[in-house]
């Protein structure tokens, strides 16, 4: 079910003249204006993974908007159509830097000429009422969702090529550099600096130029000497049936009589009868 964040942010992002939920191949598309092509992601990017990968095969212009909450204000229902009982600010919050969590999974789309991805930071609402929904195992504190609500949108960034990924790190980060200084720097822990080494690897905004000890070496490509965004591995998208010329030859192939030829039949099995075996003569016996 579409959340009320979702017809929000498409109302955001739409123009007078932009058409909503258009269909485009086989796919349904949030928002369509001035030939470019609008994706609403909440969920993760790795659920439209492919189908951004097939729309960018077929010369389509994308934009991704995926949006973070930053702050988000839990409103707990009685039931599913009830009264608030509480409300309470969610500890859990999101900056720039979760951005990367999600291209870990994305880059063999991002980056990409016709590709834009739009980040949002966000303030939201979220509606809960108790229930188990289709979990396997229930507990006490289950809970569903009814519906999000968007309250104040903080701020937004842009991310068009491989090298715009340089603003959410520190601008004077040493080069070379390992994952401890970077952890260091942007006051993380050292797991989380290694994806984002990973994903910087991937995506081509940084090469790996040697190891200091077991410590991987990274240093940043400039935007100077990458003027093109590296393209990654599309998809193939597959072909409906051959082309018109390639009929013609298969049917000419067809028409082509081939001389019949005598087909070897198979040798029968020559089953040989065993003679019957002769009764033994019984001698009558003679009477006395």
């Amino acid at each position: 079910m579409e959340t009320s964040l979702h017809r929000q942010l498409k109302e955001r992002f739409r123009l007078p003249d932009s058409q909503i939920e258009v269909k485009v191949g086989r796919y349904r598309i949030d928002v369509v204006t001035e030939g470019r092509l609008i994706e609403i992601q909440q969920s993760g990017l790795s659920a439209i993974r492919d189908k951004i990968n097939r729309l960018l095969a077929e010369d389509y212009v994308v934009e991704v908007v995926k949006p973070l909450v930053a702050r988000k204000r839990i409103i707990k229902l009685s039931r599913k159509n009830g009264g608030e009982i509480h409300r309470r600010w969610s500890p859990k919050r999101a900056n720039e830097l979760t951005l990367f969590d999600e291209l870990i999974y994305f880059t063999r789309v991002f980056p990409h000429p016709n590709l834009k991805l739009v980040v949002p930071l966000v303030e939201i609402e979220e509606l809960r009422y108790p229930g188990h929904g289709r979990r396997r195992r229930w507990r006490s504190n289950d809970y569903l969702i009814k519906d999000r609500l968007l309250v104040k949108m903080v701020s937004m960034q842009t991310y068009d090529s491989a090298t715009d990924l340089h603003r959410l790190l520190p601008p004077d980060l040493e080069s070379p550099f390992d994952t401890k200084q970077l952890a260091e720097r942007l006051g993380i822990n050292r797991y989380d600096a290694q994806r984002i080494g990973y994903v910087l690897r991937k995506t081509g905004s940084a090469i790996q130029v040697g190891k200091r000890g077991n410590a991987v070496l990274y240093e940043l490509v400039e935007p100077l000497s990458q003027s093109v965004p590296v393209k990654q591995k599309l998809v193939e998208l597959p072909t409906i049936g051959p082309e018109p010329t390639e009929r013609k030859a298969k049917k000419s192939k067809r028409s082509v009589k081939k001389a019949p030829t005598k087909k070897s039949q198979p040798r029968k099995k020559t089953t040989t009868k065993k003679p019957a075996r002769a009764k033994p003569k019984t001698r009558k016996r003679s009477a006395a």
